[in-house]
C-alpha cells in the first residue's frame, strides 16, 4: 500500500520523529547534540515555526511543532539534511544518517498538545538517561528545562558579534517585558514558552510550578501508545471497543497522520487538501533534483555519474539519494537509474 501524502498547513501541531538508520546513534556526544540545536534555532526563527517541545535521545528525537508560513517539508528537509551533512563531516563518514523519512503526525491542540509535551519531555527519563525529575529539571537536551527557566533556551538563535565575529545567543536583546523598550518584539521561541504555561495559569511563578506537577504526574504512565497518532481508534488506546455508542459514520474517521477526535481529523484532512491543491506542495522530477542539488553544490553532472569519490561528489550523491528517497518517494531502483545515464 502507497505512503499516504503528509498532511501539511500552517497553524496545524505537527509530532514529528526521526531515527538514526538502523537505529544506530545519531547523537555521540554533546557537540553533535549542541550543532544540531544550534541549525535548529536559526530554521525556527527564519520560518517562523514554533517549537513547543524537544527532546534528543542517542537514536532518535521527538519535536512537537506548530507550523507557520513555511511547509513542513523544507523545515525538516533543511534541518535533517544540512545534520547529517555536518555529522558525516565531523565523524569522517558517509551514507544515510537517518532511517526512512521523518515520521509526522497532527495532533489536536484542545485534547492532546499538553499530553504530548509531557509524554516527550519525559523521554529522557523513560530511556534511563536521566533517574528522577530533579535531574530531568537540569538536563540541557529536551526543552523542559528552558520552560522551568533553569538554563539558557537553546531554541533562540545565535547572533554573532561583528567585532569579534563570536556567536552568542540573544541576551543581547533587550528583555520582552523591559519597560525601557515596551515595543521590543518577544523572541518566538520565548513567545512559545509563553504561550505554553499559560494553559496552567496567569502568573509565570503559578504556571511553571502548575506544568512541573504536571510533568510529575506522567511519569507513572509510561509508553503511551495512545499518543502515537492514528484518528480516532488510536485515541482509545487501540481499542475499538472503546468507539461502541458512536456513530457508524464517526467510528470511520480516522487517519494514522492525525491524532484527534474524529471531527478534527476532518477538518485537517480539507485544510490540508486545501493547500495541498494550492501547490504548496510542489513535486519535482528526480532529473530536476539532480540538477538543483549539482548546481547547488558547484558539481558537474558528469562528475555526478563518474567514479570519482571526492568528498563533494560523496556528499552531493548523498543529498540527493536523500531527498528523493525520503522527501519525493522514489524508489531506490529510480533513484539508481540517475546515476547511469
Amino acid at each position: 500500500m502507497p505512503r499516504q501524502p503528509r498532511l501539511d498547513a500552517p497553524g496545524l501541531f505537527q509530532h514529528v520523529m526521526a531515527r538514526g538508520i538502523e537505529r544506530r546513534k545519531i547523537f555521540l556526544d554533546d557537540k553533535d547534540r549542541t550543532s544540531f540545536l544550534e541549525r535548529f534555532a536559526v530554521i525556527l526563527d527564519e520560518t517562523q515555526t514554533q517549537c513547543y517541545a524537544w527532546a534528543l535521545i542517542p537514536n532518535h528525537f521527538h519535536l512537537l511543532l506548530r507550523i507557520g508560513p513555511t511547509p513542513l517539508s523544507k523545515v525538516m528537509r533543511r534541518l535533517m539534511t544540512g545534520y547529517a551533512v555536518t555529522f558525516n563531516k565531523r565523524h569522517k563518514r558517509s551514507g544515510h544518517l537517518f532511517q526512512n523519512r521523518y515520521k509526522s503526525v497532527v495532533c489536536e491542540e484542545g485534547v492532546y498538545l499538553l499530553e504530548l509535551i509531557r509524554y516527550i519531555h519525559l523521554n529522557p527519563l523513560r530511556a534511563n538517561l536521566v533517574k528522577n525529575l530533579h535531574e530531568l529539571d537540569k538536563y540541557p537536551w529536551t526543552g523542559h528545562r528552558s520552560i522551568l527557566g533553569r538554563g539558557k533556551n537553546p531554541l533562540l538563535p545565535a547572533i554573532k558579534d561583528r567585532k569579534s565575529g563570536v556567536s552568542d545567543q540573544q541576551q543581547k536583546m533587550p528583555s520582552p517585558r523591559n519597560p525601557c523598550n515596551p515595543c521590543q518584539k518577544m523572541p518566538l521561541a520565548e513567545k512559545t514558552i509563553e504561550d505554553l504555561l499559560l494553559h496552567f495559569a496567569e502568573t509565570k511563578r503559578a504556571a511553571v510550578k502548575g506544568y512541573r506537577e504536571f510533568v510529575e504526574k506522567g511519569i507513572k504512565q509510561g509508553t503511551r501508545e495512545d499518543l502515537q497518532g492514528g484518528g480516532l481508534v488510536r485515541s482509545v488506546g487501540g481499542e475499538t471497543a472503546g468507539l461502541l455508542g458512536r456513530k457508524a459514520e464517526e467510528r470511520e474517521k480516522g487517519d494514522a497522520r492525525i491524532l484527534g477526535s474524529g471531527d478534527f481529523v476532518m477538518q485537517a484532512l480539507d485544510r490540508a487538501n486545501e493547500v495541498f491543491e494550492k501547490g504548496f506542495k510542489a513535486r519535482i522530477s528526480l532529473d530536476e533534483l539532480a540538477k538543483r542539488v549539482t548546481k547547488d553544490k558547484g558539481v558537474d553532472s558528469k562528475e555526478l555519474i563518474s567514479s570519482k569519490r571526492t568528498e563533494k561528489i560523496s556528499n552531493t550523491r548523498a543529498i540527493i539519494s536523500y531527498l528523493a528517497g525520503m522527501e519525493l518517494n522514489n524508489s531506490g531502483k529510480d533513484i539508481a537509474n540517475i546515476a547511469s545515464k
